[in-house]
């Protein structure tokens, strides 16, 4: 076999025709559109207020491009298809913005379908959900600020939470399915971090079940990720970490200037870099006791990541350490990476599309924020279409 190369466009879209090549072609032009991107959620807000038949053409194209489909079932197409290059799925019930009591039993109960439906499948490795899903966003910024006092009612709805978020955990450590608990804005993480090491305390005696979710843009969390090394040490645990770059880098900066207190965000992105590539050293020189999984859309550091597995003598299909790219995005790495042998799983956000709008409209904006992501995209496309013609 050739070496590993992300430069192989064969392989990274040889589960796509033609006709689907040229489709994700003219999509990713559109996303690529700043402006039509600014403008997308007021002009969506319209056409659903006015009921415009939109769904139809929302359902074909960005929402298929990035989503598996409307339930959980209806994703099992993109799971088999998926597996058929020896790439796992991870469901993500990607419903955002609800805020009741209902909403979060919810999406509590559909977090434990895909944890029974991983344990069923081999082809699911992991499970995931936010905790903003289960909360409102008030209360986890007030429980991250030590300097606010909770009132009663507010201590119950947060007992509420926890223990929500255990049936989750205590569901997944039963049915030996990992877990993924996804990080989020820097003013509600301190109340995710606590309740996430608390359930790894609680379930991770023997393995890794629970993983926190560590984002490398902000410049305390490789100091954060040592820190949880020294606890799992000392509280004898395992660590589970799934390492990305981040998510809300313009909403962090914006905050932190309009409320006068210090940016969160590296300075730089050669910053962010090296600490993601080190938060990876780390866990690879500690992999006995750290289950690793490196959620990112960088070929750089997915290349150090196999030359630091080989380096310390780790088996391509070592259960500890996964790579992880966002359904429809970096095939070239998702792909390239299988081909090779190493465990792959593709986050597969799913549910209703009028639902999901929010999650895809936010997918787009990175997109256009992330210097030069949506053009390696596009030139990665035109290289493939260009080898077929």
């Amino acid at each position: 076999m050739k070496p590993l190369s992300f430069e192989n466009t064969e392989i990274a879209f040889q589960s796509k025709s033609t006709k689907q090549l040229n489709k994700s072609y003219w999509l990713f032009k559109l996303v690529s559109n700043n402006t039509l991107v600014k403008v997308s959620p007021f002009l969506l807000k319209i056409a659903f207020a006015l009921r415009l038949p939109i769904k139809g053409l929302i359902k074909q194209t960005i929402f298929e491009q990035f989503c598996g489909g409307e339930s959980i079932d209806k994703c099992d197409k993109r799971i088999q298809s998926l597996a058929n290059y020896n790439i796992g799925t991870i469901l993500d019930y990607s419903v955002e913005g609800k805020s009741s009591e209902d909403d979060f039993n919810r999406v509590t109960q559909e977090t434990i379908r895909t944890i029974l439906k991983a344990k069923a499948d081999d082809n699911i490795p992991f499970a995931v959900f936010k905790t903003s899903g289960l909360a409102r966003l008030e209360l986890l910024e007030k429980v991250s600020n030590s300097k606010v006092e909770l009132n009663e009612e507010e201590k119950e709805e947060f007992k509420r939470v926890k223990e929500l978020i255990n049936s989750i955990c205590a569901t997944a450590c039963k049915n030996n399915v990992r877990l993924f608990i996804d990080a989020e804005e820097s003013w509600i993480q301190d109340a995710i971090d606590d309740i996430v090491v608390s359930m790894m305390r609680k379930y991770n005696s023997e393995r890794a079940i629970v993983f926190n979710t560590l984002q490398m843009y902000r410049w305390d969390r490789f100091a954060y990720l040592k820190q949880s090394y020294a606890d799992a040490e000392n509280g004898n645990y395992f660590l589970g970490l799934k390492i990305v770059r981040g998510a809300y880098m313009e909403k962090e900066r914006e905050r932190a200037e309009k409320m006068g207190y210090p940016s969160p965000i590296q300075k730089d992105k050669a910053s962010c870099d090296n600490d993601y590539n080190l938060a990876l050293r780390f866990c690879i020189n500690h992999i006995d006791k750290i289950a690793l999984c490196a959620g990112t859309h960088n070929e750089q550091s997915s290349m150090l990541l196999t030359q630091l597995m080989a380096e310390n003598n780790i088996l391509k299909n070592d259960q500890r350490v996964y790579f992880s790219q966002l359904l429809g995005m970096s095939e070239h790495i998702s792909f390239n990476l299988s081909k090779h042998e190493y465990n792959v799983a593709k986050y597969m956000p799913y549910g209703p599309v009028k639902d999901v709008l929010p999650y895809l409209i936010r997918r787009a904006e990175e997109n256009t924020s992330i210097a030069g992501q949506t053009g390696r995209e596009l030139g990665l496309i035109i290289k493939e279409k260009k080898r077929r013609a």
